[in-house]
């Protein structure tokens, strides 16, 4: 398969994922028979979508209080396809743990290897597992990596192609990330 037919196919399973993620979230804010969730927004308003840049801060309401994270989704200019999906939840001054959807075609025993702008954070974080979506990455930032995240220009990351072992590296904009991040936490706080 082709590097192009495998980004496309990528891109695809991604979109599909991270639509599943927001079917999901809309379906917790939905109240059980005999229950009243109270609307947590301005307007009466159940849910919340805001940019900040290069980053979108998603929050929905559930019956357990609100659930809120950050994305970025990146597409190919000319069709729109996904190609590349971030995640944050659990997001707070301290701590933050992300999902990370990449495509096929990649060397799965090899890992991930994260940096932000020139900085290494740690050893391969390995993948947790490939779904019709892509290829999954977890992973959890302490505060250090936080604030690293926050003071950025980008989160890169290097993968090797599954067919040449030669370095595919994926590159996530830090634009507007401490803002989301303020309001994400923010948010979950209420």
């Amino acid at each position: 398969m082709t590097r192009t037919a495998t980004t496309i196919i990528a891109a695809l399973l991604a979109a599909l994922q991270m639509e599943i993620s927001m079917a999901y979230a809309q379906t917790q804010d939905r109240p059980q028979v005999g229950t009243q969730t109270q609307p947590a927004f301005p307007n009466g308003a159940t849910s919340l979508n805001e940019a900040y840049q290069d980053w979108t801060v998603l929050c929905a309401t559930s019956e357990k209080g609100r659930i809120c994270l950050m994305t970025q989704q990146q597409r190919k200019s000319d069709t729109h396809q996904l190609v590349l999906a971030a995640e944050f939840n659990a997001v707070s001054a301290n701590e933050m743990k992300g999902t990370l959807v990449l495509p096929f075609g990649l060397r799965l025993a090899d890992g991930v290897v994260l940096q932000i702008d020139e900085q290494a954070l740690s050893a391969p974080l390995p993948f947790a597992t490939c779904l019709p979506t892509g290829c999954i990455i977890a992973a959890d930032f302490d505060a250090g990596m936080v604030k690293a995240l926050r003071a950025g220009a980008a989160l890169k990351l290097t993968a090797k192609a599954h067919d040449t072992g030669q370095n595919v590296l994926f590159s996530i904009s830090l634009k507007g990330f401490a803002a989301a991040q303020d309001r994400a936490a923010a948010l979950s706080a209420q």
